[in-house]
């Protein structure tokens, strides 16, 4: 049974679930088989890396589904967005930063504008740029998001009361068809998922992340800069990353300062890397990773997710 929200609607999708689009993980082939199994695929243009969406992009704007493609407000530059739109995405994702710049570009190319936010100066920010959906992302997400933030519980409906009648996306620790059946009961008119779906067949991850992704537990997860910083990745300071358990987050928690001025830990972590001493990258992953326990084909995963919900949502109908 579909649900229809004003999310399904606004995209023609059968599911109210979407692909977090994240940068790298999410590429062509795994977002166009989310938006053949009934939701959204967001392509993870992250950076905006040229090379990359030249690759990436033909996939899955040649799937013939709904689809679109996100990218970090504060690194990607306009040009890449605009390579995006030439292969006419039904929307745009953008996160973390200013989405100012690209808004425009973005409505005049028709595509609709998805605002991910971590806090209501965010939120408030989002609904006067005219977003056409807002993404409510709490802090149990894997990767990146707010350094103080919110958790989904109270966040989502906030947002939902704050965007009205704007439809909103719940994001964080959702894992399961039950999340997304929490979600729609605090208002939102669905669910963004990232952690469930790089333990999938077409997730662009290396084997390491899938099998780190199958074996962890949310109690191993924590929100954290350590990663940021000896990976050389400069991002701003108002989001931390939520990982799994990490060599060098042992050796490093507490002292950020001294990592960061450290240039030789730096170099150590690259020659670690090419050791293949820790995982060529940290092990994104949130709160609701204990859910994840196969690799299912995307589009399968996307119709089991909508059952599950659907039966939750039966269930709590009858108390």
């Amino acid at each position: 049974m579909a649900l229809s929200t004003a999310f399904t609607k606004l995209f023609g999708v059968r599911h109210p679930i979407a692909l977090a689009p994240m940068g790298g993980s999410a590429g062509g082939a795994l977002a166009a088989a989310v938006s053949r199994g009934g939701g959204l695929g967001l392509l993870g243009g992250g950076y905006g890396d040229r090379d990359w969406l030249a690759r990436e992009l033909p996939i899955v704007a040649g799937g013939g589904r709904p689809w679109g493609v996100g990218f970090l407000s504060w690194a990607a530059g306009v040009g890449a967005v605009e390579q995006a739109l030439e292969y006419g995405p039904g929307a745009v994702m953008l996160s973390y930063g200013d989405p100012s710049p690209f808004v425009e570009r973005v409505r005049a190319a028709g595509a609709a504008v998805i605002v991910q936010v971590t806090d209501l100066e965010e939120a408030r920010r989002a609904v006067d740029l005219g977003a056409d959906v807002i993404v409510a992302q709490g802090t149990e997400s894997g990767g990146h998001g707010a350094r103080h933030g919110w958790s989904t519980l109270p966040f989502v409906p906030v947002v939902v009361d704050l965007a009205a009648p704007v439809p909103v996306l719940a994001a964080g620790g959702i894992a399961d068809g039950r999340g997304v059946a929490a979600a729609l009961a605090l208002g939102a008119a669905g669910a963004l998922i990232g952690t469930r779906f790089q333990a999938t067949a077409e997730a662009l991850v290396d084997p390491s992340i899938t099998e780190a992704i199958l074996r962890g537990r949310g109690q191993d997860t924590e929100r954290n800069s350590v990663l940021d910083i000896a990976r050389g990745s400069p991002w701003p300071t108002k989001y931390t990353a939520r990982s799994l358990g990490h060599p060098y987050l042992d050796r490093w928690r507490g002292r950020e300062a001294e990592l960061a001025a450290d240039s030789g830990a730096r170099d150590a972590y690259q020659a670690d890397v090419a050791r293949g001493d820790v995982p060529p990258l940290p092990v994104w992953a949130g709160e609701g990773v204990d859910l994840v326990n196969d690799v299912p084909p995307a589009a399968e995963l996307v119709a089991t997710l909508a059952a599950q919900a659907d039966n939750a949502l039966a269930r709590a109908g009858r108390y």
